[in-house]
């Protein structure tokens, strides 16, 4: 079983076993992530994946992991790595993990959770209509993020969504001019 995850730098051929995880479409950029993956008995490997890098997170709730490259999402399965399902990436720049093992996945725009499978996503209602997201990390329950209004760019907010209840709050607000 996979117990933890890193993004890494292209290995040398035959430093670890690899496994390429592509989807055929005219559409794919040229760019690669390579994950290693550490599984329960200590061995290591190398999970080859389609896009640039945005982030990894692994789910004992879902016994899932998540690969979000600039052009997919690929969820693989916790016991042995299998793919499960892929889908395209249109806008996500930051996935992670609630402290109560939910996904989280992020655009410039909006806060989404992964419920069941890369089909089932609900968008996380927010005070404010949000752009320029910029996730500062996790305080607890609480993921804290800056943004601005959509079309009204001279205040930032900074906000906390609780992974408890599920809400995004306002909690500061500064000017910008």
């Amino acid at each position: 079983m996979i117990i933890a995850t890193e993004i890494i730098n292209q290995p040398y051929s035959g430093q670890y076993e690899e496994r390429v995880y592509d989807i055929e479409s005219p559409w794919n950029s040229q760019l690669w992530t390579w994950v290693k993956f550490i599984m329960d008995n200590g061995t290591e490997w190398v999970g080859n994946f389609r896009g640039e890098p945005h982030g990894v997170a692994i789910s004992n709730k879902f016994n899932s992991c998540i690969v979000l490259t600039s052009d997919y999402l690929f969820l693989l399965d916790l016991k042995n790595g299998e793919l499960i399902e892929s889908d395209r990436n249109h806008t996500f720049t930051y996935l992670t993990t609630s402290p109560f093992g939910d996904y989280i996945i992020i655009d410039f725009y909006k806060i989404e959770k992964i419920t069941d499978g890369l089909n089932n996503i609900i968008k996380i209602e927010s005070p404010i209509e949000m752009d320029i997201i910029e996730v500062k990390g996790w305080n607890g329950n609480l993921l804290e993020f800056s943004c601005v209004e959509l079309g009204v760019y001279d205040k930032e907010y900074f906000m906390q969504f609780d992974s408890e209840t599920e809400e995004i709050k306002k909690i500061t607000i500064h000017n910008n001019t």
